[in-house]
């Protein structure tokens, strides 16, 4: 990637770590992203609030695992998104956060069911839970990849959501709906349950989003 194009994504995952803040989909210092880049990735620093982020602040991971002298320290989760970029060719950026309402269902260990067919954003007809681990550890990393199993969206046993996608833009946006329709299952819940889409149709839903939007 050229230098040019580094300092770009650098930039945009400081907009990024600051539009979590702003809608509201995470608070202080929690939640991360990460970006692929070349063989290793950029990583959001640990413990940095999104207001004194700076692109020159993004933690740069080699592919095995090293990180630079003279660089912040990588988020805690570093770990769990190098995997994800590891075993997911498809994905280019990462998003983490701890969502209210993804959060409340996470902590109950409801997955999202098929309540509406914007929960087939995530990349199937529900939105898993990733078995809980402590967060920061390869036991975490490990459940998590395997609870996506190709989809872009899981729930974090009494943590949060993760999202990932082939950019860092598109995770963010599938992580703003996911916390939308955690909120939608959690108002149903609360005035006796949904009425849940069939399996057929959100197949349907699910092969008519393989070509919505703008083709070019």
């Amino acid at each position: 990637m050229a230098a040019d194009d580094e300092t770009r994504l650098r930039g945009r995952m400081v907009e990024v770590m600051r539009a979590m803040e702003a809608r509201g989909l995470n608070r202080g210092t929690s939640g991360n992203v990460s970006a692929r880049l070349g063989d290793g990735m950029l990583v959001s620093p640990s413990g940095v609030p999104p207001e004194r982020l700076t692109p020159e602040a993004m933690v740069f991971i080699g592919a095995d695992d090293s990180v630079a002298p003279g660089q912040l320290k990588p988020s805690s989760e570093w770990r769990m998104h190098m995997q994800i970029l590891r075993r997911r060719p498809d994905v280019g950026g990462v998003v983490h956060c701890h969502s209210r309402h993804a959060t409340i269902l996470a902590c109950a260990g409801r997955e999202i069911p098929a309540v509406h067919y914007m929960v087939g954003v995530s990349g199937g007809a529900s939105v898993p839970v990733a078995p809980y681990a402590t967060f920061g550890s390869a036991e975490l990393a490990d459940a998590v990849v395997d609870t996506l199993q190709g989809r872009y969206a899981a729930l974090m046993a009494n943590h949060g959501q993760i999202t990932v996608a082939p950019s860092l833009t598109a995770a963010l946006l599938i992580a703003e709906e996911i916390e939308e329709q955690a909120a939608v299952y959690w108002g149903c819940l609360a005035i006796g349950g949904p009425n849940l889409l069939s399996d057929g149709q959100m197949e349907e839903i699910l092969t008519r989003f393989k070509s919505y939007g703008q083709t070019r």
